[in-house]
């Protein structure tokens, strides 16, 4: 990485800086294992604000964002479990810069939990914006902190992961890691499936959602659409939530 003249000129001070005057020009940055290799990872004081795969971290950072960047003698604590774990709702993460909505897209996909995946209509349905789906997918497709805010969990909904900020490959990678059937995904969807009901609960799921997961094949009902599911007697998911 290139030195930025800005950290040049810092360090070249003949008085101690203050202490915080890094955090209030530049970023912080460091690399760390993940699911899909080394990442690059950018953070402030507010919290994780960048997440790089593959070449050309700095100049990407620097041309999103503006700011120098200054390598952390250490990654922030819960970074790395967070990242093996694919479990991050405890992080604190600096979204500054983005708009209204992309915030409250991105704060509805964090909310999907590991091994489980939700449509990309579910998150404009959720935010309140249930014509935006072409929006949201635009949305997740600028996160800034991919696999601490999950937008990997949201897939189309013919069963197609879809396309992924590091690729369609590393998507499905992603997903598999945590548990997701991407094959019984395919399945169901090739049979125009895309909600699972328990003829013994009579409640209905997302096909991913671990509810759904506990139903024995005996017990179990395919809909194409939740309407059709609410006409044969059942009750959406107060989990998953779908619809």
């Amino acid at each position: 990485m290139t030195h930025d003249p800005i950290i040049t000129g810092l360090a070249a001070l003949a008085a101690e800086p203050p202490h915080d005057l890094y955090d209030r020009i530049a970023t912080r940055w460091t690399r760390v294992p993940g699911p899909i290799g080394e990442l690059s990872v950018a953070f402030t004081d507010r919290g994780i604000a960048y997440v790089h795969h593959g070449d050309g971290f700095a100049e990407t950072f620097r041309r999103r964002f503006g700011r120098p960047l200054v390598r952390a003698e250490r990654p922030p604590a819960g970074l790395v479990p967070a990242l093996r774990t694919g479990q991050a709702s405890g992080l604190e993460l600096d979204l500054r810069g983005i708009s209204d909505f992309q915030r409250d897209v991105l704060l509805a996909a964090r909310t999907i939990p590991r091994g489980e995946v939700r449509p990309y209509a579910w998150i404009a349905t959720r935010i309140g914006r249930p014509k935006a789906v072409r929006a949201v997918g635009t949305a997740l497709g600028n996160n800034p902190v991919p696999l601490l805010i999950p937008c990997h969990r949201v897939t189309r909904s013919d069963g197609v992961p879809g396309e992924y900020v590091f690729g369609a490959s590393a998507k499905e990678e992603v997903l598999a890691g945590e548990g997701v059937d991407l094959e019984r995904m395919r399945e169901l969807a090739g049979s125009s499936i895309f909600y699972l009901g328990s003829d013994t609960t009579g409640v209905v799921c997302f096909p991913t959602c671990h509810n759904a997961r506990r139903i024995t094949p005996a017990h179990r009902v395919g809909f194409r659409t939740l309407p059709q599911a609410e006409r044969a007697g059942y009750r959406p998911c107060k989990v998953c939530r779908p619809g």
